[in-house]
């Protein structure tokens, strides 16, 4: 599974009427492809998985598929409030041709490092796709300590993690450890540059459906050492981002989604839909 370079967590495009929008999802699907990203993640947080219900899901997951097998990396969300139901869902990508896995410590439950390090033993065990570990504290509610990543790391199916604790201290301890056949990804919009300089070669960001064209070149500015070029691109999207990590985050990566130019709808419940004042401060970035 090649996951080096720019990895959309895409969002799901609903109808005014909140159904999926499957030619919308077929479109930026093959948009995102056309722009270079290395691969899409579908039925991320991004994607709104948990409001999602369980054929909505595969559907989404098929139609994806469907256009963008063997073009760029699949890796699907298995994220669940059980073990058992990402073991199932770890499966079912496997049955619809995904090629890795994306995977959060069990929200709600706040498990101790013990029951976090038997989820991935356990789910690692049920599948033969590779996993991403996913840090993400402030919607999990509990971390995936430093000794954890590192007992974990060693399990040839779990391959990387995630890190979007927002702690980039945390973020350069793990980027300084030696790991063999396992890597650190960035998962802070607002971090890339600082990742890359410190060797991450991969970047899975929500903003990625706004800016997709500017996080590849990005990429392959830090890649090539142009850290001027990295900087600037980075100067460039920063105000949109920083109002995205500033709250409404799914609302405002739909809104601006290929900086507003593609309708992908609006979120559903238990999100709430920005107000016209908040959409037009927001699209003032696009112009």
């Amino acid at each position: 599974m090649n996951f080096h370079g720019i990895l959309v967590p895409l969002v799901t495009p609903f109808k005014s009427d909140k159904n999926l929008d499957l030619e919308t999802l077929k479109q930026l699907t093959k948009t995102f492809i056309n722009k270079g990203v290395t691969g899409l993640v579908v039925c991320g947080t991004t994607g709104e998985y948990y409001a999602l219900n369980e054929a909505e899901r595969e559907t989404v997951l098929k139609t994806v598929a469907e256009v963008a097998k063997g073009r760029v990396t699949l890796i699907a969300g298995i994220n669940d409030l059980s073990t058992e139901g990402a073991v199932n869902r770890a499966k079912q990508a496997k049955d619809l041709g995904y090629e890795g896995l994306m995977l959060a410590p069990t929200p709600y439950s706040l498990p101790d490092q013990t029951g976090v390090i038997a989820h991935y033993e356990t789910v690692a065990a049920a599948t033969d796709l590779p996993i991403i570990m996913y840090n993400f504290p402030a919607r999990i509610g509990i971390e995936i300590e430093y000794d954890t990543v590192v007992h974990l790391a060693e399990n040839p199916n779990i391959v990387a993690i995630k890190e979007s604790s927002g702690d980039f201290s945390r973020a350069l301890r793990l980027l300084q450890t030696p790991f063999e056949n396992f890597e650190v990804i960035c998962g802070c919009d607002d971090q890339p540059v600082d990742f890359f300089f410190w060797g991450a070669k991969s970047w899975i960001a929500g903003a990625g459906n706004v800016f997709p064209e500017e996080q590849v070149a990005m990429f392959n500015a830090a890649q090539a050492g142009d850290w001027d070029k990295a900087r600037q691109i980075m100067r460039d999207i920063y105000p949109a981002i920083y109002s995205m990590e500033s709250g409404n985050y799914n609302q405002k990566a739909k809104l601006g989604c290929l900086k507003g130019e593609i309708n992908v709808g609006t979120v559903r419940l238990p999100l709430s839909d920005l107000s016209e004042e908040e959409k037009a401060e927001f699209l003032v970035f696009f112009k």
